[in-house]
């Protein structure tokens, strides 16, 4: 059930050029720059909670090249388990990101297999003894990463998904003058306690596993890890993206929904340690702008102290982000432009996981960026 898979890819590990491909965007590889992978190291690396990793990677992606002016910058942090791939469906010269003329660098956060995680960083932070990381640890890193190795002092733009789209947030709160404008799709300021019993619900799912051990594992808990997947599945897309069964959208004839469901739950996200998984959703459902210093934990507050201009486009049958979050949210943030993607594919709709919502991402953000030239 190769359009199953290839979705999965696209939303949770992406490489979404892949997985456009499979839904009639086989023009987006031909658009799309490669990507060079770099990594940045920093010492002794101090996380929120107090610890601190001797030695802390950062792996990010370049797209085009940086002006001698060095004005030409976007930021595109990852989103859940992601690779820095997974914005190549807003870039290419008919995309709302040009790498002829802007400098892309898409970051890969803490946890995902590639940067600082779980299952790469030796004792005596390996596997379930690495700390939470949180939004706002990332954020520091990468700000690090442009201002100390990029010699970046100032962005055109961020644009981000899901927790690319928590990212942006903090960073509108955390470094206000660092942006013209930003972009936040599928994701919100805060996790709201919603979020978290899902996330909870998710993590308990994998680690009933016998075979877990509290994170110590000798091999990857699969049925663990499966429970997860189906678990993960059920919030994935709209209920009605599944009544009317739009999981047959590039699918090959006679594929059920049984077909579908078992692929969920043993190709979810192929390669993926536990520690990593749980490690992520901990950073996901601590994130909240309110608990940024100075603030004493007021969200609203927080919000209202965000200067640059900002694209909120949440999807309107979004089940991880609530569109009555991102409402309540706007109501607080000066300068915000409030755009619903119109979607019955739930919170991948914010990633453009469809020809229909791609388009509408990349022609509404495109304009927003435009509008600062």
């Amino acid at each position: 059930m190769k359009v199953t898979k290839r979705l999965i890819l696209l939303f949770l590990t992406s490489l979404a050029v892949e997985a456009q491909g499979v839904i009639a965007q086989d023009n987006v590889r031909d658009k799309a720059a490669k990507g060079d992978r770099h990594e940045f190291v920093i010492a002794n690396f101090k996380t929120e909670g107090g610890f601190t990793l001797p030695e802390a990677r950062v792996v990010y992606g370049t797209y085009g090249k940086l002006n001698d002016a060095k004005d030409n910058a976007v930021l595109l942090p990852s989103h859940y388990m992601a690779d820095f791939h997974g914005y190549e469906w807003l870039i290419g010269a008919d995309n709302a990101l040009d790498p002829s003329k802007l400098f892309l660098v898409a970051t890969e956060l803490f946890g995902n297999g590639n940067s600082s995680s779980p299952n790469n960083t030796p004792e005596p932070y390996h596997g379930p003894r690495f700390p939470v990381t949180t939004i706002r640890d990332n954020a520091e890193a990468v700000h690090r990463l442009l201002t100390e190795e990029l010699k970046i002092t100032h962005l055109r733009a961020i644009i981000g998904f899901s927790m690319g789209a928590q990212q942006v947030f903090q960073w509108a709160v955390s470094y206000p003058n660092f942006a013209d404008r930003v972009v936040a799709t599928a994701g919100t300021a805060k996790c709201y306690p919603h979020g978290v019993v899902r996330l909870e619900g998710q993590i308990a799912a994998l680690t009933l596993d016998p075979t877990f051990e509290n994170g110590d594992y000798k091999q990857q808990p699969t049925k663990g890890l499966a429970a997860f997947a189906v678990v993960w599945t059920g919030w994935l897309f709209s209920q009605e993206w599944w009544r009317r069964e739009l999981w047959r959208e590039g699918a090959k004839p006679g594929t059920t929904f049984e077909t579908v469901l078992n692929n969920f739950r043993t190709n979810f996200i192929p390669g993926a340690d536990a520690n990593n998984l749980i490690l992520q959703m901990r950073t996901w459902e601590k994130h909240d702008v309110g608990t940024t210093p100075g603030f004493g934990g007021d969200v609203e507050r927080a919000l209202k102290s965000i200067k640059v201009p900002l694209l909120y486009m949440p999807s309107e049958t979004d089940l991880y982000f609530p569109i009555g979050d991102a409402r309540y949210e706007a109501a607080f943030i000066r300068g915000v432009s409030l755009v619903p993607i119109p979607s019955l594919w739930g919170h991948t709709a914010g990633a453009g996981s469809n020809p229909v919502d791609a388009k509408f991402l990349n022609e509404t953000i495109g304009k927003f960026l435009s509008a600062s030239k």
